[in-house]
């Protein structure tokens, strides 16, 4: 068996590091897709606290113990965590884009060297019958 040339090992290369960046893309937007859950799920307790009366009693649930607290505060820990959330969703949004991207240049890298491999090979079968 003939040893790998230089640009089939380029090649082999360029294709596990875009296999990387789709895994890293795939990650990426799972995570999204989970952070936009969690958004749903914060944006509805945070319209719950609306129509809530200001003397509502509100329990936050600290492991297996309900806590008595003032809808003020679980009004702000809501808000809060929503603001947290939206900032993941950004970053995550951005790392997406990059990734898509980063995705593209490899496709492109990707067949570029298979197009030069395969003229090698064509090369190298035309020498031979010569």
């Amino acid at each position: 068996m003939a040893s790998k040339s230089g640009l089939e090992q380029q090649l082999e290369k360029v294709v596990k590091e875009y296999q990387e960046i789709q895994k890293d893309f795939s990650k990426s937007v799972t995570s999204r897709q989970q952070l936009e859950s969690q958004k749903q799920e914060n944006e509805s307790i945070q319209q719950e606290f609306k129509e809530l009366k200001d003397d509502a009693v509100i329990y936050k649930m600290i492991g297996p113990v309900l806590v008595k607290q003032d809808k003020a505060e679980a009004t702000q820990n809501v808000d809060k965590r929503l603001e947290y959330i939206n900032g993941e969703i950004k970053r995550i949004e951005k790392l997406i884009k990059d990734l898509e991207e980063k995705q593209e240049k490899k496709k492109n890298e990707v067949a570029t060297l298979q197009l030069q491999f395969q003229q090698q090979k064509q090369a190298a079968a035309a020498t031979a019958k010569a």
